[in-house]
Protein backbone atom coordinates (compact mmCIF):
# COMPACT_ATOMS: atom_id res chain seq x y z
CA UNK A 1 0.00 0.00 0.00
CA UNK A 2 1.25 3.42 -0.91
CA UNK A 3 2.79 5.69 1.68
CA UNK A 4 0.12 8.53 2.46
CA UNK A 5 1.23 11.76 1.86
CA UNK A 6 -1.02 15.18 2.72
CA UNK A 7 0.41 18.34 1.51
CA UNK A 8 0.16 21.66 3.44
CA UNK A 9 -0.77 23.08 0.14
CA UNK A 10 -4.66 23.72 -0.27
CA UNK A 11 -6.04 21.45 -2.88
CA UNK A 12 -7.07 23.65 -6.14
CA UNK A 13 -10.83 23.14 -5.32
CA UNK A 14 -10.26 25.15 -1.94
CA UNK A 15 -8.79 27.95 -3.25
CA UNK A 16 -12.42 29.68 -3.58
CA UNK A 17 -14.64 28.96 -1.04
CA UNK A 18 -16.53 32.33 -0.59
CA UNK A 19 -19.14 31.20 -2.95
CA UNK A 20 -20.81 28.36 -1.23
CA UNK A 21 -24.23 28.32 0.25
CA UNK A 22 -23.19 27.10 3.18
CA UNK A 23 -19.42 26.39 4.91
CA UNK A 24 -17.10 23.45 4.26
CA UNK A 25 -17.64 20.27 6.62
CA UNK A 26 -15.50 20.66 9.38
CA UNK A 27 -13.95 17.27 8.78
CA UNK A 28 -11.21 16.61 6.23
CA UNK A 29 -12.23 15.88 2.89
CA UNK A 30 -10.99 12.01 1.35
CA UNK A 31 -11.46 12.15 -2.39
CA UNK A 32 -10.09 14.14 -4.85
CA UNK A 33 -11.06 14.47 -9.33
CA UNK A 34 -11.33 16.40 -11.63
CA UNK A 35 -14.51 17.69 -13.97
CA UNK A 36 -13.46 18.17 -17.87
CA UNK A 37 -15.61 19.00 -21.20
CA UNK A 38 -18.98 18.42 -19.63
CA UNK A 39 -22.44 19.51 -21.15
CA UNK A 40 -25.38 20.01 -19.01
CA UNK A 41 -28.96 19.32 -21.28
CA UNK A 42 -31.82 19.22 -19.52
CA UNK A 43 -35.65 18.25 -20.14
CA UNK A 44 -38.60 19.52 -18.63
CA UNK A 45 -41.01 17.03 -16.91
CA UNK A 46 -43.70 17.48 -14.19
CA UNK A 47 -42.94 17.33 -10.79
CA UNK A 48 -45.64 14.70 -10.23
CA UNK A 49 -43.84 12.41 -12.79
CA UNK A 50 -40.87 12.76 -10.83
CA UNK A 51 -41.69 12.70 -7.54
CA UNK A 52 -42.89 8.70 -6.94
CA UNK A 53 -39.33 8.14 -8.22
CA UNK A 54 -37.98 9.53 -5.18
CA UNK A 55 -37.72 8.00 -1.56
CA UNK A 56 -39.89 9.64 1.62
CA UNK A 57 -37.70 12.89 2.62
CA UNK A 58 -36.30 13.95 -0.17
CA UNK A 59 -37.79 16.95 -2.01
CA UNK A 60 -38.28 17.42 -5.11
CA UNK A 61 -36.78 20.90 -5.57
CA UNK A 62 -38.15 23.16 -8.97
CA UNK A 63 -37.25 26.07 -11.06
CA UNK A 64 -40.32 27.98 -13.25
CA UNK A 65 -42.18 25.66 -11.28
CA UNK A 66 -40.93 22.96 -13.12
CA UNK A 67 -39.10 19.72 -12.38
CA UNK A 68 -36.24 19.26 -14.37
CA UNK A 69 -33.98 15.93 -15.52
CA UNK A 70 -30.91 16.12 -16.90
CA UNK A 71 -28.02 14.19 -18.75
CA UNK A 72 -24.53 15.31 -17.77
CA UNK A 73 -21.77 13.79 -20.22
CA UNK A 74 -18.33 14.40 -19.00
CA UNK A 75 -14.59 12.90 -18.83
CA UNK A 76 -13.17 12.23 -15.27
CA UNK A 77 -9.46 12.03 -14.47
CA UNK A 78 -7.73 11.87 -11.35
CA UNK A 79 -9.89 9.82 -9.30
CA UNK A 80 -8.52 8.45 -5.93
CA UNK A 81 -8.45 8.94 -1.77
CA UNK A 82 -6.25 11.59 -0.80
CA UNK A 83 -3.16 11.31 -0.67
CA UNK A 84 -2.91 8.33 -3.12
CA UNK A 85 -1.60 8.10 -6.67
CA UNK A 86 -3.55 8.51 -9.40
CA UNK A 87 -2.57 6.00 -12.22
CA UNK A 88 -4.20 6.93 -15.22
CA UNK A 89 -5.36 3.15 -16.22
CA UNK A 90 -7.25 2.88 -13.09
CA UNK A 91 -8.43 6.53 -12.25
CA UNK A 92 -9.14 8.28 -15.89
CA UNK A 93 -12.10 7.41 -17.20
CA UNK A 94 -15.31 9.26 -19.16
CA UNK A 95 -18.93 9.18 -17.09
CA UNK A 96 -22.53 10.19 -17.86
CA UNK A 97 -25.28 10.79 -15.21
CA UNK A 98 -29.10 11.33 -15.50
CA UNK A 99 -30.00 12.90 -12.56
CA UNK A 100 -32.66 15.41 -10.96
CA UNK A 101 -32.69 18.40 -8.31
CA UNK A 102 -33.95 18.08 -4.68
CA UNK A 103 -33.12 19.32 -1.16
CA UNK A 104 -33.24 18.36 2.40
CA UNK A 105 -32.90 20.62 5.55
CA UNK A 106 -32.13 23.52 3.12
CA UNK A 107 -29.03 22.49 1.57
CA UNK A 108 -30.16 21.89 -2.36
CA UNK A 109 -28.55 19.14 -3.77
CA UNK A 110 -28.16 16.19 -6.99
CA UNK A 111 -30.27 13.14 -6.96
CA UNK A 112 -28.99 10.34 -9.38
CA UNK A 113 -31.03 7.82 -11.20
CA UNK A 114 -28.02 6.49 -13.00
CA UNK A 115 -24.70 6.59 -13.41
CA UNK A 116 -22.59 5.21 -16.41
CA UNK A 117 -18.86 4.45 -16.33
CA UNK A 118 -16.63 1.70 -18.28
CA UNK A 119 -14.47 1.58 -15.02
CA UNK A 120 -15.43 -1.68 -12.93
CA UNK A 121 -13.77 -0.68 -9.77
CA UNK A 122 -15.43 2.63 -10.02
CA UNK A 123 -18.89 1.38 -10.33
CA UNK A 124 -17.77 -1.05 -7.40
CA UNK A 125 -16.71 1.65 -4.98
CA UNK A 126 -19.55 4.35 -5.83
CA UNK A 127 -22.26 1.59 -5.24
CA UNK A 128 -20.55 0.17 -1.99
CA UNK A 129 -19.48 3.31 -0.46
CA UNK A 130 -21.36 6.21 -1.56
CA UNK A 131 -24.91 4.02 -2.66
CA UNK A 132 -24.99 5.74 -5.86
CA UNK A 133 -27.01 3.88 -8.55
CA UNK A 134 -23.52 3.27 -10.67
CA UNK A 135 -23.36 0.89 -13.79
CA UNK A 136 -21.00 -0.34 -16.44
CA UNK A 137 -21.42 0.23 -19.80
CA UNK A 138 -19.15 0.97 -22.94
CA UNK A 139 -18.12 4.77 -23.55
CA UNK A 140 -15.34 6.66 -25.23
CA UNK A 141 -14.45 10.22 -25.26
CA UNK A 142 -12.66 11.88 -28.22
CA UNK A 143 -11.76 15.34 -29.55
CA UNK A 144 -11.40 17.33 -32.94
CA UNK A 145 -10.48 20.72 -32.19
CA UNK A 146 -12.72 22.11 -29.74
CA UNK A 147 -15.54 19.54 -30.70
CA UNK A 148 -16.21 16.72 -28.12
CA UNK A 149 -17.27 13.41 -29.40
CA UNK A 150 -19.23 11.46 -27.08
CA UNK A 151 -20.07 7.68 -27.19
CA UNK A 152 -22.07 5.77 -24.69
CA UNK A 153 -23.50 2.01 -24.56
CA UNK A 154 -25.20 -0.30 -21.55
CA UNK A 155 -27.15 -2.83 -23.32
CA UNK A 156 -29.68 -0.93 -25.93
CA UNK A 157 -29.28 2.40 -23.80
CA UNK A 158 -27.09 4.64 -25.84
CA UNK A 159 -26.19 7.92 -26.26
CA UNK A 160 -23.91 9.55 -28.93
CA UNK A 161 -23.33 13.51 -29.27
CA UNK A 162 -20.87 15.97 -30.43
CA UNK A 163 -20.79 19.30 -28.55
CA UNK A 164 -18.44 22.02 -28.26
CA UNK A 165 -17.98 25.27 -26.30
CA UNK A 166 -19.27 29.02 -27.55
CA UNK A 167 -19.67 32.27 -26.11
CA UNK A 168 -18.47 32.47 -22.14
CA UNK A 169 -21.36 33.13 -19.71
CA UNK A 170 -21.57 34.92 -16.59
CA UNK A 171 -24.65 33.06 -14.90
CA UNK A 172 -26.66 35.10 -12.11
CA UNK A 173 -27.51 34.02 -9.13
CA UNK A 174 -31.15 33.15 -9.63
CA UNK A 175 -31.05 31.96 -13.30
CA UNK A 176 -31.51 28.52 -14.59
CA UNK A 177 -28.09 27.64 -15.70
CA UNK A 178 -26.68 28.46 -11.94
CA UNK A 179 -29.53 26.50 -10.14
CA UNK A 180 -28.53 23.55 -12.41
CA UNK A 181 -24.88 23.55 -11.86
CA UNK A 182 -24.48 25.27 -8.27
CA UNK A 183 -24.91 22.71 -6.15
CA UNK A 184 -22.28 21.17 -3.51
CA UNK A 185 -23.66 17.79 -1.91
CA UNK A 186 -25.57 14.72 -3.33
CA UNK A 187 -28.19 12.58 -1.92
CA UNK A 188 -28.34 8.91 -2.05
CA UNK A 189 -29.93 6.48 -0.08
CA UNK A 190 -29.06 2.94 1.12
CA UNK A 191 -30.86 -0.49 0.69
CA UNK A 192 -32.64 -0.04 4.06
CA UNK A 193 -33.62 3.06 2.36
CA UNK A 194 -31.59 5.39 4.97
CA UNK A 195 -30.52 8.08 3.80
CA UNK A 196 -27.25 10.13 3.25
CA UNK A 197 -25.63 13.21 1.65
CA UNK A 198 -22.19 13.85 0.44
CA UNK A 199 -20.34 17.09 0.68
CA UNK A 200 -18.43 18.05 -2.47
CA UNK A 201 -16.49 21.42 -3.49
CA UNK A 202 -15.53 22.96 -6.23
CA UNK A 203 -14.67 26.64 -7.76
CA UNK A 204 -17.56 28.49 -9.36
CA UNK A 205 -18.80 26.89 -12.82
CA UNK A 206 -16.87 28.27 -15.63
CA UNK A 207 -19.70 27.91 -18.46
CA UNK A 208 -20.52 28.10 -21.59
CA UNK A 209 -23.13 28.36 -24.11
CA UNK A 210 -22.56 24.86 -26.12
CA UNK A 211 -23.47 24.23 -29.24
CA UNK A 212 -24.28 20.25 -29.66
CA UNK A 213 -25.59 17.48 -32.08
CA UNK A 214 -26.87 14.64 -30.67
CA UNK A 215 -26.93 11.71 -32.72
CA UNK A 216 -28.44 9.28 -30.52
CA UNK A 217 -30.03 9.54 -26.92
CA UNK A 218 -32.82 6.78 -25.11
CA UNK A 219 -31.45 7.57 -21.68
CA UNK A 220 -35.10 8.96 -21.07
CA UNK A 221 -36.35 6.51 -22.25
CA UNK A 222 -39.63 5.67 -19.93
CA UNK A 223 -39.66 9.54 -18.66
CA UNK A 224 -42.47 11.74 -20.35
CA UNK A 225 -40.49 14.59 -20.55
CA UNK A 226 -41.00 17.76 -22.13
CA UNK A 227 -38.73 19.87 -24.38
CA UNK A 228 -35.25 19.88 -24.21
CA UNK A 229 -34.35 23.42 -22.09
CA UNK A 230 -32.67 26.09 -24.92
CA UNK A 231 -29.99 26.57 -22.76
CA UNK A 232 -26.94 23.48 -23.24
CA UNK A 233 -24.11 24.77 -21.22
CA UNK A 234 -20.31 23.33 -21.71
CA UNK A 235 -17.81 23.37 -19.05
CA UNK A 236 -14.31 22.54 -19.52
CA UNK A 237 -12.16 21.97 -16.50
CA UNK A 238 -13.43 21.53 -12.87
CA UNK A 239 -10.99 20.82 -9.78
CA UNK A 240 -13.45 18.63 -7.07
CA UNK A 241 -13.02 17.24 -3.71
CA UNK A 242 -15.18 15.02 -2.03
CA UNK A 243 -16.18 14.01 1.58
CA UNK A 244 -16.70 10.88 3.17
CA UNK A 245 -21.64 10.20 3.17
CA UNK A 246 -23.17 11.56 5.93
CA UNK A 247 -26.78 10.42 7.66
CA UNK A 248 -29.42 12.70 7.23
CA UNK A 249 -31.09 12.43 10.44
CA UNK A 250 -35.16 13.23 9.07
Amino acid sequence: MPALSFSMTPHPALLHTGHRPWPLPGMNWTMRQEWNDLAFLHWEIAPDEIRPHLPPGVELDLYGGAAWIGIVPFDMKGVTRRGFPAPRWMSDFPEINVRTYVTMQGKPGVWFFSLDAPSRLAVWGARNFYYLPYYHAKMAVGRAGDEVRYEHRRGDLIFRARYRPLEKIDAAADSFEAWATERYCLYAADRRGRLYRGHVHHPPWPLHRAEIEITENNLLRGWRTGAMHPSALFSSHLPVVMWPLESVNL
